[in-house]
C-alpha cells in the first residue's frame, strides 16, 4: 500500500509514510469529534458523561499510537519510527516521563479523584479534570477570597508533582473535616455561662454523630488508615488570652461547608448574647492600674 502510493504520487517510501501518517491522524480527530458528538447526545448525566469522554479519548489514541506504529514498521521503517520517537522523547524527557509516571500515580493509587477537595503546593481546590500530563483545579481561598470559597480560578497543577509535594485530601473517605471558630469574650463576662451557651449551639449545629460514625466509607477509612472516629462530638475549649477568655468551638463540618457553618455559629451566638448583659465580646485593650494618691495640682510658675 505504502509502495503504491509512493509511486502514484511520486514520493519515497518514507514522504509515503509522512503522509499516511498524517492522514491516520486527521482520520481519528475526526471520528473523536463524530463519536463524541453522537455519544453526548444520549448522555444527561455530566459525571458519565465526562467518564465516557475520556474513556473514548484515551481509547482512540491508543488505537492511533498502534495504528501508526504498525504503518512504521510494516513499511520497514522501523528504525526511523525509533528515531522519531527518541528525538520527541528527548525534548523534554525529564518532566514529560515525570508527568505520564504521575497520571499513572494518580489513576491507580488514587491520592485524589475528581471532584475531590485538596490542598497541595500551597494551592487548595476542588478536582475538576486529570489529564495525562496535569490536573486541573477549581481555586477556593487564597490572597483573593475570604474563607474557602472558590475564587473563579482554574490552577493546572503538572501530575509530577504528587511525588515530591505533600497532598491534602478534604474528602477522602470521610467528607467532613474538624473546624474551629474562636470567640473572645472580656473576664467581667459570665465565661461558664457563654460557654455553656455556646456548647448548646454547636450541639443543635452538627451533624448527626450516628450517621457519621455508621457510614460505611468512614468505617472502611478508619480501619484502613487507623484514625479513630471516637471524637466527633463537639467540644468547646478554654484558654485565657492577653485581651479576655478565649472560648473555641471545636466541631465536625461538611468539608465544603465551612464558611456557611461558622456564619450559622456566630449568628446563632450573636443573637443569643444580645440578652444577655452579663456576657460581652472582647477585643485587645490596655489597662493601666494606679496605687496611692494622686496629686493632680499644678506646681506654681
Amino acid at each position: 500500500m505504502i509502495d503504491s502510493i509512493a509511486e502514484a504520487f511520486d514520493l519515497t517510501h518514507t514522504q509515503a509514510q509522512l503522509v499516511l501518517t498524517g492522514a491516520w491522524v486527521v482520520g481519528l480527530l475526526l471520528i473523536r469529534a463524530v463519536v463524541l458528538a453522537i455519544v453526548k447526545r444520549r448522555i444527561d448525566d455530566t459525571a458519565v458523561w465526562y467518564r465516557t469522554r475520556k474513556l473514548l479519548s484515551y481509547g482512540i489514541t491508543i488505537v492511533g499510537v498502534a495504528a501508526i506504529a504498525l504503518l512504521w514498521v510494516e513499511g520497514g521503517g522501523l528504525a526511523t519510527y525509533i528515531g522519531f520517537l527518541t528525538a520527541g522523547l528527548a525534548i523534554a524527557l525529564s518532566d514529560v516521563l515525570k508527568n505520564l509516571a504521575g497520571w499513572l500515580f494518580i489513576v491507580t493509587r488514587r491520592p485524589f479523584r475528581v471532584g475531590e477537595r485538596i490542598e497541595m503546593d500551597g494551592h487548595k481546590g476542588d478536582v475538576i479534570d486529570i489529564k495525562a500530563f496535569r490536573f486541573t483545579l477549581f481555586e477556593i481561598g487564597a490572597d483573593r477570597v475570604d474563607a474557602e470559597q472558590a475564587t473563579g480560578r482554574l490552577l493546572h497543577v503538572p501530575n509530577g508533582l504528587v511525588f515530591t509535594q505533600p497532598i491534602a485530601n478534604y474528602t477522602e473517605g470521610f467528607h467532613y473535616i474538624w473546624h474551629e471558630v474562636p470567640v473572645l469574650i472580656t473576664f467581667e463576662s459570665d465565661w461558664a455561662g457563654a460557654r455553656q451557651l455556646l456548647q448548646s449551639i454547636l450541639v443543635e449545629l452538627s451533624p448527626d454523630r450516628s450517621e457519621m460514625a455508621a457510614a460505611a466509607e468512614l468505617r472502611k477509612t478508619a480501619d484502613h488508615y487507623r484514625i479513630g472516629i471516637t471524637m466527633l462530638d463537639p467540644v468547646v475549649y478554654l484558654t485565657v488570652k492577653d485581651s479576655g477568655i478565649l472560648l473555641t468551638a471545636r466541631l465536625v463540618v461538611e468539608a465544603t461547608r465551612t464558611r456557611v457553618m461558622e456564619q450559622e455559629i456566630w449568628t446563632a451566638f450573636l443573637t443569643a448574647i444580645a440578652e444577655r448583659p452579663d456576657i460581652e465580646l472582647a477585643y485587645p485593650t490596655i489597662r493601666t492600674y494606679l496605687r496611692g494618691p494622686i496629686d493632680l495640682r499644678q506646681s506654681d510658675g
